[in-house]
């Protein structure tokens, strides 16, 4: 049997059993939950109506955040010429070619996002068994693999964030940490449900999301209506 903390049966205590909460309603009762020493990451926790076997219904897409993560990105970008002094000056904090390549394969991971250029792709493969567990293999469909590296950056440190169903049916993302106001939240959050939506597969003809949960990184998980 899992024994609670303090902390967490208080925060159980505030949440309503059987109830369905509106979005508006579950991230103002986020903000009541007793708070830990860091600033934990509010999140959407969604199960999906997709036949996880079925090649053609796997949900991937990005969203940037009207109100960004709330959190420093660190970025690798793997290009040459003129685009790797732009990623410099934009603030990347690893920028290179094959030094970098050599350097990630002797263990440097000191990165959360990896951009490149499509002439880099082909060196950049060799790095797949390194960066694809991570999920920090670029993909062209995630904008991570593309000509316009300076766009890519701005992005990515502005709030752009990928979200991908997983083999179970379903989607785990983060919209924020709790010190951000409700409304930058909310609108966030509502944000991410409408890009999840847009990439809805055409062989689907319900509902794509099926059930909806918010939840802290250390709290408890409540309901939400679709």
């Amino acid at each position: 049997m899992i024994k609670l903390s303090k902390r967490m049966k208080e925060a159980v205590k505030m949440v309503e059993p059987n109830k369905v909460y509106s979005l508006k309603e579950a991230i103002a009762t986020i903000a009541k939950f007793p708070k830990v020493k860091f600033d934990e990451t509010v999140e959407l926790h969604l199960h999906l109506n997709i036949d996880t076997k079925s090649t053609d219904q796997g949900v991937r897409g990005t969203v940037l955040l009207p109100n960004g993560t709330g959190k420093k990105v660190r970025v690798a970008v793997f290009c040459k010429g003129p685009q790797a002094q732009k990623a410099q000056d934009l603030g990347a904090e690893h920028v290179g070619a094959e030094d970098l390549i050599d350097k990630v394969q002797k263990g440097f991971l000191d990165f959360d996002c990896v951009i490149a250029a499509p002439d880099m792709m082909r060196d950049l493969s060799k790095l797949g068994r390194v960066l694809g567990p991570r999920g920090l293999m670029p993909s062209p469909k995630a904008g991570t693999v593309t000509v316009d590296i300076e766009r890519a950056v701005k992005e990515v440190k502005a709030g752009k964030i990928e979200f991908k169903s997983d083999k179970q049916g379903g989607l785990h993302v983060g919209i924020g940490k709790r010190s951000f106001s409700a409304e930058k939240l909310l609108e966030n959050a509502q944000t991410t449900l409408d890009a999840i939506n847009q990439v809805k597969p055409a062989s689907v003809k319900v509902n794509l999301i099926k059930s909806l949960s918010v939840s802290t990184s250390m709290g408890p998980g409540l309901r939400v209506a679709i």
